[in-house]
């Protein structure tokens, strides 16, 4: 196995990790309730999904 002469640089390992970062989660209003929500799923708040009741929520 070929091993590293020198070790690399804080600035060029900084290059290579430059798109390892968490990119922000695209949310959707929910048609009902119009709280956030992630898309093509249930929304956790009123528990619908294209206009009908799929999980039962439990009212605060």
């Amino acid at each position: 196995m070929p091993n590293p002469k020198r070790r690399h640089s804080q600035a060029r390992t900084s290059k290579r990790r430059a798109h390892d970062s968490l990119k922000k989660q695209g949310l959707s209003e929910c048609p009902t309730c119009h709280e956030q929500k992630l898309p093509h799923r249930v929304c956790p708040h009123c528990g619908q999904y294209k206009g009908r009741e799929v999980i039962e929520v439990a009212q605060a």
